[in-house]
């Protein structure tokens, strides 16, 4: 059992690195529309205004906001663009347990292959390159769309966490659970690679 690693993980669609304060610039152009944060993400982070609130905001959580993860940069391999940000975090290593959140993307790549490829790869790394036996997902209850989107990926839905954490605009938000266990894993990494064809497969 290992804590993920603060690499890169690629396929033909995604490449993955690890989120650096330079990418400030490219992420605060890829997420600075309304409907990114329009479900709270970021938490009770105020959305940032310009590069330098994006600078602030990425070094807050770059500084202890994964619980011990990694926050990855998602490029789009077809023109190297930085689209979106994703982070396997809350690492419990005696419980072979982890969080795959903190995920935003530009909305134009929204239900395209970008977050199945993104998925694939992470996950891939959760399961097979740590050894973990759980990782989950948490949404809010308002956010269908990503609900959605999550469930596709093959995750079961758990639950949900009632007043679980606070809104920004000081709403308490509802989380809806999911999760995807080792047991799992080969179902679902095998639905992953149906969607995204063979472009879905890890390169080293």
């Amino acid at each position: 059992m290992t804590a993920p690693v603060r690499g890169r993980l690629a396929n033909a669609v995604v490449e993955l690195r690890p989120l650096e304060p330079t990418d400030a610039s490219a992420l605060f152009a890829a997420l600075d529309h309304d409907e990114v944060w329009a479900y709270g993400y970021g938490g009770r982070e105020a959305r940032p205004r310009d590069v330098t609130g994006m600078e602030q905001y990425m070094a807050r959580r770059l500084t202890g906001g994964t619980g011990g993860g990694v926050a990855w940069a998602v490029v789009r391999c077809e023109d190297g663009r930085l689209v979106g940000t994703s982070t396997l975090g809350d690492i419990d290593l005696p419980n072979e347990a982890a969080h795959l959140g903190w995920t935003a993307y530009d909305p134009a790549v929204w239900g395209t292959t970008i977050n199945p490829a993104t998925k694939l790869a992470i996950l891939t790394h959760a399961f097979e390159g740590c050894g973990l036996g759980r990782v989950k997902f948490l949404v809010d209850d308002r956010n269908l769309r990503s609900q959605a989107a999550v469930a596709r990926l093959g995750a079961v839905r758990e639950g949900v966490l009632r007043r679980h954490r606070p809104r920004r605009d000081g709403t308490w938000r509802n989380s809806v659970v999911f999760s995807v266990i080792v047991d799992e894993w080969p179902a679902v990494r095998a639905g992953l690679e149906r969607r995204l064809g063979r472009t879905g497969t890890p390169r080293p």
